[in-house]
């Protein structure tokens, strides 16, 4: 592999068996993506509120787990099965995160990686100081 800049940090206890890493760091910002799975490995398939509240309590785990936190993210790509479900989606992420709020854009598409994965969360954040 190429000389990179770009460290990438598997998620516990998949060292060589995920294909995503948990995070990717460059410089100073992290880059990671949230699905709504859960602690045993099992996938969150419950509605939109509990599938969002799992990506946003994992989310900040990872973060923290690598030197953020949830205050520290820059901007937020968050994808929607159903975009209608976007102000449920919107309820739970006001209980993470404050104002002012991060950047972000919702995307609507037919369909996640996971059959009944009805939202995904990708993240930009800085590393605390």
């Amino acid at each position: 592999m190429p000389e990179t800049n770009v460290t990438r940090i598997p998620a516990p206890g998949e060292e060589g068996a995920g294909l995503s890493s948990d995070v990717s760091i460059v410089g100073d910002m992290l880059v990671t993506t949230q699905i709504p799975d859960l602690p045993d490995g099992s996938i969150e398939l419950g509605d939109i509120r509990a599938q969002s509240i799992q990506i946003l309590s994992n989310l900040k785990t990872s973060l923290e787990r690598n030197g953020s936190s949830l205050e520290e993210v820059a901007h937020l790509t968050i994808y929607l099965t159903d975009i209608e479900e976007r102000h449920v989606f919107n309820e739970v992420y006001r209980e993470y995160f404050g104002f002012p709020y991060p950047v972000r854009c919702a995307v609507g598409t037919p369909a996640l990686a996971i059959e009944g994965m009805k939202v995904e969360v990708t993240a930009l954040a800085a590393k605390r100081k």
